[in-house]
């Protein structure tokens, strides 16, 4: 028997492996089961050319628990390792025996996973003890038996050993004795090893006889080793697809929209499934629904350093050997390979959308509503994927059409720019709400778009920004005269005194409550047939505080008041009939002139507020705008009534 001290390469390294080495305790069956499978596919690899005669016969990697000895064991019937080989790639811990057998045969081995760190040692996060019994497949080979504690001495034996092969026994410390249980070992093993190319085996199947749960004969297999990604197209159907789906997400219950494969092998390699999920709203945001895998083992769903932040919204699966594991983030945003790797997807994406929208538009648009969203976040955040999806991003007007934005603005040039030369592109979020201004826009032979998404407001904004001379304005931000005006407003034939007491009178009567809602009044020569009295509300600060709700920065905006307009249509009858019942007084004033004061005769205009009318109508104004609620509401059919 040997023994001997581990050459670490740095100091007292176990207490570092148990805390540090990884954030997650459970990586540790995550690492050996990779080895396991390693060690297979290197058996694989020499029988293929010939260095390993025969037949290789079982091939499976098995987890089993002895829960009396409070052991979990995970063996293979792979390549083995001599004594000598375990003093290299276990007593040496700087030595990567992956690493060196992908330089021998580096032609041959893209399935092994070796990239993994430490790897082995992981175990001793969650061990007290690690014992490793093997038999190399060299012929005349001697088994050994190597065990450590967790410090960096070892013993190491020749033993005996039956079969081709390593069997790793891990001696679970007492407070991690959740690894000795069926259902968390089995849950682990479905979350790491659910895709690996090797099959794993724990337990026997079960099922349910007579109201109790029997045990079959039939060895329990934990994965699929030919997963759906790396399968060529060809060979798949669309029921495929779907069918691989709701293997990755089997709580899911939607179909996906459609899906991407993804194949490429330079200049470097990269294979995978990504499905566009239904997305109508930020309630159906799932993001961390990508799984990394490196060569089928699992090793995340966190991607967002990996791909765009906008694609964490896709489902599916990326897996690459060439995307580097267990290092800092920052580390994986400055990596050349993953730059590359999300360039290559965010490309991917934007082509299969682009040839849905060029070679099947019926079908493009009928799933628009349900990936608007996804385009929309990646246009804001990319500005590659905004060059691409500018050309396919739709706008939806209230007649339930669909065009580019290009197309709409070929639609509404003739009607809808104004004197300056600036074309004005009306929308709505609130086709009930927004109806009465709708109908005036119609009237006018403008077209009005309906905007009621989560990113309709920033994706106008952007619009704007890269379009010059484009507004975007919401119908019911003003009268429809000015939202696009023509020519120059009519005006009306009162005095400035006038409309000051014709505004106090209506201001005078408006609710109260400046600090959620403010009203302002104007007097403004509208449309005859227009109401006598509406609200409108300013497109920048309206905008503003929308975009608050969404983006981080913006709370100055998000915490104001929100604001209105009361306006007064001093053309409308009723407005004209309360006028010719006002009363004036004249009224001596002190005013500054040439740096003097001199005492001045002004004549003071004013309706009585107490005029039910008055009221009335701002309630009108109120209602048309969905604001009449509760007690004003009740009070408001009482007095129309009575005005009855």
């Amino acid at each position: 028997m040997a023994k001997g001290n581990i050459g670490v390469t740095s100091d007292n390294i176990f207490p570092v492996i148990k805390k540090f080495l990884y954030s997650d305790h459970e990586i540790f069956l995550r690492e050996l089961i990779s080895n396991a499978v390693d060690a297979t596919q290197k058996l694989k690899t020499l029988s293929s050319v010939g260095e390993v005669k025969g037949d290789l016969g079982d091939t499976r990697v098995r987890v089993t628990i002895n829960k009396e000895k409070k052991t979990l064991t995970v063996s293979d019937h792979g390549i083995g390792m001599t004594a000598e080989e375990v003093d290299k790639f276990i007593n040496q811990i700087a030595f990567s025996g992956a690493e060196e057998f992908v330089n021998k045969y580096k032609d041959r081995t893209e399935a092994i996973i070796g990239h993994f760190g430490l790897g082995f040692y992981s175990a001793f996060m969650v061990s007290k003890k690690v014992e490793i019994f093997s038999l190399s497949y060299q012929e005349d080979a001697k088994a050994v038996h190597w065990s450590c504690e967790g410090n960096p001495e070892y013993t190491m034996e020749e033993t005996i050993k039956a079969e081709r092969g390593t069997d790793v026994v891990l001696h679970i410390d007492d407070e991690f004795s959740q690894y000795l249980e069926d259902a968390t070992i089995e849950g682990l093993l479905k979350k790491y090893c659910k895709f690996l190319p090797v099959e794993i085996a724990f337990g026997k199947k079960k099922e349910w006889k007579d109201g109790k749960e029997v045990e079959l004969d039939e060895e329990n297999i934990i994965n699929d080793i030919n997963p759906a990604w790396t399968r060529k197209p060809a060979d798949l159907k669309d029921e495929d697809y779907d069918k691989f789906y709701h293997e990755l997400y089997p709580m899911q219950m939607d179909e996906p929209l459609f899906h991407i494969h993804l194949n490429v092998d330079y200049p470097f390699n990269l294979t995978g499934i990504l499905y566009f999920p239904k997305i109508k709203s930020n309630l159906d945001v799932h993001r961390n629904k990508i799984q990394l895998y490196c060569n089928q083992v699992y090793v995340t769903d966190e991607v967002e350093n990996i791909v765009p932040e906008y694609l964490t919204l896709l489902h599916g699966v990326i897996d690459s050997p060439d995307i580097p594991l267990n290092v800092s983030r920052s580390y994986l945003q400055s990596d050349n390979n993953v730059k590359k790797i999300s360039g290559y997807i965010t490309k991917k994406v934007a082509d299969k959308l682009a040839e849905m929208f060029k070679n099947d538009r019926e079908n493009f648009v009928s799933k628009w509503d349900d990936i608007k969203m996804f385009i929309q976040f990646g246009m804001l955040t990319d500005e590659k994927f905004y060059e691409k999806a500018k050309d396919f991003a739709l706008l939806k007007n209230l007649n339930g059409d669909y065009f580019t934005l290009e197309e709409y603005k070929d639609k509404v040039r003739e009607n809808q720019v104004d004197k300056d030369g600036n074309m004005v592109i009306l929308y709505t979020q609130d086709a009930d709400a927004n109806y009465t201004y709708i109908e005036r826009a119609k009237a006018k032979g403008y077209d009005v778009l309906l905007q009621d998404g989560e990113l309709d407001v920033h994706c106008m904004s952007q619009a704007e920004q890269k379009n010059e001379k484009l507004r975007f304005v919401r119908v019911d931000s003003d009268t429809i005269e000015n939202l696009i005006k023509k020519e120059e407003t009519a005006k009306d034939t009162y005095s400035d005194e006038q409309k000051e007491g014709l505004r106090k009178a209506f201001e005078g009567l408006l609710p109260s409550d400046a600090d959620k809602l403010r009203y302002y009044v104007t007097c403004e020569a509208a449309a005859a047939d227009a109401l006598p009295v509406f609200l409108t509300q300013n497109e920048f600060m309206r905008r503003m505080k929308e975009m608050a709700a969404h983006q981080q920065g913006m709370s100055f905006y998000g915490q104001m008041p929100d604001q209105y307009n009361l306006v007064v249509n001093t053309n409308h009858p009723l407005i004209q009939e309360l006028v010719g019942k006002e009363t004036s007084e004249e009224v001596q004033e002190e005013v500054e002139k040439d740096g003097k004061k001199e005492t001045v005769v002004k004549t003071v205009y004013s309706l009585a507020n107490e005029d039910e009318r008055i009221k009335q109508l701002i309630d009108i104004a109120l209602l048309a705008s969905g604001q009449l609620k509760g007690e004003a509401l009740a009070k408001f059919v009482n007095r129309s009534v009575e005005l009855l």
